[in-house]
């Protein structure tokens, strides 16, 4: 039934970076000889997603069809409703996007397994096993790993070419990129543990997810921290590590300024982590990490200055990890709303030539254009009056947030009990009566205990699949989805009561225990209680495209249809609705914007100009990843490659397979 299918939604709810700024957005002649890869995560160390190559154009793109298809094996639980609340495991997801070095395609599986793949034909070459240990784990996920060639090695040699992976279980591992094996000189036997100076962690609670960055020799990665366990949740230390020797070069924690980095040999407790990608700017040497909040996410009453980096994004010197500048997207944030978003290094249009800027997305909808030596806003921002009043130990809620004035807001910000939707008039007064009895004031309503409406949704708006800068066309563009979210404070006896009631373990998912607050956290995302379709109306995900030098919405569009959410006919009926996703897009030289991110199994090539959809192909599972392309040979083909693994939170079965397409010949 379609609330089978839609219950689970988000229930916890080679191109080098000069390369990438070079496209004059021209569509050049098919079958051009423009050769290209995609050496980093985000295409380039900036995350543009951007490649240079014209070969599938919008005239012949409907001609794509499946070069050849990689399945990795590595598959475990199904969505949230068959695999429980905290199992062990509970699912995988295969968020990876592949990075490509020479004539080899790199990927890891959600086990943290490396595999190389001949990037013409698909054949695996080599597959490392690291081992990992899934106790504790509940999404099993790897988004890609980084390539770094030694300058002062021999062609050849041994790790010459190093691809290090960063694991489930926090450790960063170096391996060579010709045969999978560690590299030796590597930490210990290629490997340095992440756990150094983190203290106490408890199974599944502190690991890596996302690929660590390059910066000249040095690789600097972030974490993933479970931070709605406790107040005392594992650090969210930033380190930077010698790419030869796995040596620690600096590390740097989100404290109160001025104050030390660690105590008794440990890193401070509860900071704000870098969960997503990080990117960095060799020109300036500067690292941009995004951070996520001071620990836990929804209540801070004992923080006392603590989030004073929190859901911001960060410069920091590449040599000494000192902050060069910071700009906050949100004060004091108590939302979950953190910055996913890999931060996309980009040229600002001006009459008198370009700015150097990055991009700043976030999960409210928000897109923040700023300088990228200074963090001073490239377009203006403002600060804006919010509600205030929260629960009454949570006094420092700030009396305004920052709103960008250009680009607007891409995410609705506020849901009324009058917008309540539903399929039929029961489903939508269901929906309207929960609203009305909650708080629902707009974006940064407090926390509750009477509960409130968090719209957007703590998983965006804007999340970890970032956006896409086409620099040639003047635009970006990026992917949003909507569905709120109902949040209630529930108040720590009430929670004990209910963990006793329930023989000493905790509620069922959707509760957080936020231990060490006076207040436990429920959350779940708001459905109509017979059919289980979002509260809020559609379009539940848009495709949008931003003019860059004003940060105008040239087009918006609904991004997929409900064919994998609903039984037939009512997904046919629907069309394309706009459902909820997770993934980003990659645009090209030739005009086309791909991307896969939504519920429904396929994958989509847009107009870059106009938004029109210009072809979709149906897709082994739902593709919750950001894909990527390449061409090796002036005579061969461009590939366009996706992984489609699926993801539990959305309902969406899991899957392995990692798909190319490319014209016939």
């Amino acid at each position: 039934m379609f609330r089978n299918r839609l219950a689970p939604i988000l229930a916890v709810v080679s191109l080098s970076f000069v390369a990438g700024c070079g496209d004059s957005g021209s569509v050049a002649p098919n079958e051009s000889d423009v050769v290209a890869g995609w050496d980093s995560y985000g295409g380039d160390a900036g995350g543009r997603r951007h490649s240079v190559l014209d070969q599938i154009t919008p005239e012949n793109v409907s001609n794509l069809e499946v070069a050849w298809t990689y399945n990795h094996g590595d598959i475990l639980g199904g969505t949230l409703g068959e695999v429980g609340a905290h199992g062990t495991p509970a699912s995988t997801t295969f968020q990876n996007t592949p990075i490509l070095v020479d004539d080899t395609l790199y990927v890891c599986s959600p086990f943290n397994k490396v595999i190389a793949l001949d990037a013409e034909t698909g054949e695996e070459r080599w597959k490392y096993d690291p081992k990992v240990s899934l106790a504790g784990q509940y999404l099993l996920n790897c988004r890609g790993v980084s390539a770094w060639t030694d300058a002062r090695a021999q062609p050849g040699a041994h790790c010459a070419t190093r691809i290090f992976t960063g694991t489930i279980d926090a450790r960063l591992i170096a391996l060579d990129a010709l045969t999978g094996e560690p590299c030796p000189n590597f930490g210990e036997d290629g490997t340095v543990d992440l756990t150094e100076g983190i203290g106490e962690v408890g199974p599944g609670e502190y690991g890596v997810t996302s690929p660590p960055v390059v910066l000249g020799d040095r690789i600097v990665t972030g974490s993933m921290v479970l931070d709605n366990r406790r107040v005392d949740a594992p650090s969210g230390v930033v380190r930077a590590y010698s790419a030869r020797t796995g040596k620690r070069l600096w590390a740097w924690n989100a404290l109160v300024p001025g104050e030390v980095t660690t105590r008794t040999g440990e890193y401070r407790r509860g900071t704000s982590n870098a969960w997503t990608a990080l990117s960095a700017d060799p020109v300036r040497n500067l690292i941009y990490v995004p951070t996520g909040n001071t620990s836990p996410d929804y209540y801070g009453g004992h923080r006392d200055g603590l989030d004073y980096y929190s859901s911001s994004i960060i410069a920091l010197d590449g040599d000494s990890g000192e902050v060069v500048w910071n700009f906050q997207t949100v004060h004091h944030d108590v939302w979950d709303y953190d910055i996913g978003a890999q931060p996309v290094l980009f040229d600002f249009p001006t009459e008198g030539g370009t700015r150097p800027g990055v991009i700043a997305a976030t999960k409210m909808g928000h897109l923040f254009f700023l300088d990228r030596g200074t963090g001073e806003p490239l377009l203006p921002v403002e600060e804006r009056r919010v509600p205030r009043r929260g629960v009454p130990e949570e006094t420092e809620l700030s009396p305004t947030q920052p709103f960008p004035v250009k680009p607007p807001p891409l995410h609705p910000d506020r849901l009324r009990p009058e917008d309540a939707f539903g399929f039929t008039p029961w489903e939508k007064a269901a929906c309207r009566e929960i609203i009305e009895a909650a708080r629902s004031e707009g974006i940064f309503t407090p926390p509750s205990t009477q509960g409130t409406i968090q719209y957007p949704g703590m998983v965006g708006g804007l999340n970890w699949g970032s956006l896409s800068v086409d620099q040639g066309r003047g635009m970006l563009v990026v992917n949003t989805q909507r569905i709120a979210t109902y949040i209630r404070m529930v108040p720590r006896a009430e929670y004990d009561a209910m963990v006793e009631a329930n023989g000493g373990e905790e509620p069922a998912f959707g509760f957080e225990p936020q231990l060490g607050t006076p207040y436990a956290l429920e959350r779940y995302p708001l459905l109509s209680p017979m059919l289980g379709a979002p509260c809020n109306p559609p379009p539940w995900g848009t495709l949008v495209g931003v003019d860059l030098a004003t940060g105008d919405v040239r087009w918006e569009v609904p991004l997929g249809n409900a064919r994998d959410l609903a039984p037939w006919p009512i997904w046919w009926f629907l069309g394309d609705i706009g459902v909820p996703n997770l993934g980003g897009p990659i645009t090209t030289a030739s005009g086309l914007t791909f991307i896969g991110a939504t519920t429904d199994a396929y994958v989509r090539a847009f107009a870059t100009e106009t938004g029109e959809e210009l072809w979709k192909a149906r897709l082994p599972a739902s593709a919750q990843a950001t894909p990527m392309t390449y061409r090796l040979d002036p005579d061969g083909k461009q590939y366009v490659v996706i992984a489609a693994g699926g993801h539990m939170l959305l309902g969406t079965k899991p899957g392995d397979a990692l798909v190319a397409y490319a014209l016939p010949d």
